[in-house]
């Protein structure tokens, strides 16, 4: 079963990876993936994931306090605005603007009523 979540948080580590330099897809979702992965295969990984500079803090603090920083909710929901907003001015449908809309107010409702983390930032 270990080899399984080590496989697991490979795979995850390496989205995470692409999704740091392609702007639709998410980069700490994966992560987070990852080092719930490591956390039970990989002690050596899992502390990798967590001591990384720029990856490290916001897994740190959703394992920690389930929370996440007010910069990473303002990305994240301004990041979905945006892509709602590029899709009206693209015309889409308005199914798939009323299932995109749906699925985003879920999303920007869960990452806004996190807490902010033990510093508030």
């Amino acid at each position: 079963m270990r080899v399984l979540w080590l496989a697991a948080g490979l795979a995850f580590t390496a989205l995470g990876i692409i999704g740091a330099f392609l702007p639709v897809m998410p980069t700490t979702v994966f992560l987070l993936a990852a080092a719930a992965c490591f956390a039970r295969s990989s002690p050596r990984l899992h502390g990798w994931l967590l001591g990384h500079p720029v990856f490290g803090p916001p897994i740190r603090n959703w394992e920690e306090h389930r929370a996440i920083s007010r910069p990473a909710k303002r990305l994240a929901v301004g990041s979905m605005a945006a892509v709602f907003a590029l899709s009206l001015l693209l015309g889409l449908s308005w199914r798939v603007l009323l299932a995109q809309g749906l699925l985003i107010a879920v999303g920007a409702g869960f990452v806004l009523t996190r807490p902010d983390g033990p510093s508030g930032e």
